[in-house]
């Protein structure tokens, strides 16, 4: 039986990873409300959740100290939390800054080198970072949210690195849209998620993906093959595609 604990549980694709991991998995929600979780997974007797702002590093340091005594070790880590909002790069104030990164970035990262160092300890585990095709690949409007996620890549790349001797795998997953609450936030009016309907995923999609290469020593996934092939075409031509992106990709 595995342990996987994974944060933004409140969130559509965290429903639907958690629909996709078997039932002989224990797995550890955690959202800020415990009530919300309670009743999302009411009816999965092999989750539990827990409420915590994973902004809080303090609460969080107590609740994996909790979590450790009570669970042991966690064999899978998904950090799943984060949002977007896609405006001018002069329309975000220093506030808004902060609070994307903390959520976005800072926890990632803080939950990762905790739990990553008992993989290590343990010489086993899975740590799976929810990143974005927009840390792949900019587009106008997403500076914010890009530079959140490109941040989240480039360290899950390093910790790969500093784990891959130590039995403890690192994947991040890039995924381009997908049809999930993130856009009520992100797209208010609804006018980019339409206009990007070709590249957009289910929840579903993502999550089987995520939970078919849990244990596996998978670098990345990209997603959809699409936009993977698109990023291909990013790195081998950079100016060509800043260009095009410039002309034909500024939906937001």
């Amino acid at each position: 039986m595995r342990t996987v604990l994974i944060t933004g549980a409140s969130g559509d694709l965290a429903q639907a990873i958690i629909q996709a991991l078997p039932d002989t998995d224990s797995i550890l929600a955690l959202g800020r409300s415990k009530e919300t979780l309670d009743t999302i997974y009411a009816h999965r007797s092999n989750v539990t959740s827990f409420g915590v702002d994973i902004t809080d590093h303090q609460a969080v340091v107590c609740l994996l100290e909790e979590l450790t005594q009570n669970y042991g070790a966690i064999d899978v880590l998904i950090n799943n939390a984060g949002y977007g909002t896609f405006k001018a790069f002069d329309d975000f104030n220093d506030q808004d800054i902060s609070q994307l990164f903390e959520v976005n970035t800072l926890a990632t990262i803080r939950l990762s080198r905790m739990i990553g160092q008992k993989m290590a300890e343990k010489g086993q585990g899975h740590i799976i970072n929810i990143a974005s095709m927009a840390g792949l690949i900019a587009t106008s409007k997403s500076s914010i949210y890009s530079a959140s996620k490109f941040a989240v890549i480039g360290f899950s790349n390093a910790l790969r690195l500093e784990l891959a001797d130590k039995g403890v795998y690192v994947t991040t997953v890039n995924p381009g849209p997908i049809k999930t609450k993130f856009f009520q936030t992100a797209d208010p009016d609804g006018s980019y998620l339409k206009r990007v309907e070709a590249y957009s995923l289910s929840p579903e999609q993502v999550a089987q993906k995520i939970v078919n290469n849990i244990g596996r020593n998978k670098r990345e996934l990209n997603l959809p093959w699409l936009l993977a092939l698109t990023h291909k075409f990013y790195n081998l031509f950079p100016v060509l595609s800043d260009y095009i992106s410039r002309k034909n990709f500024n939906y937001k």
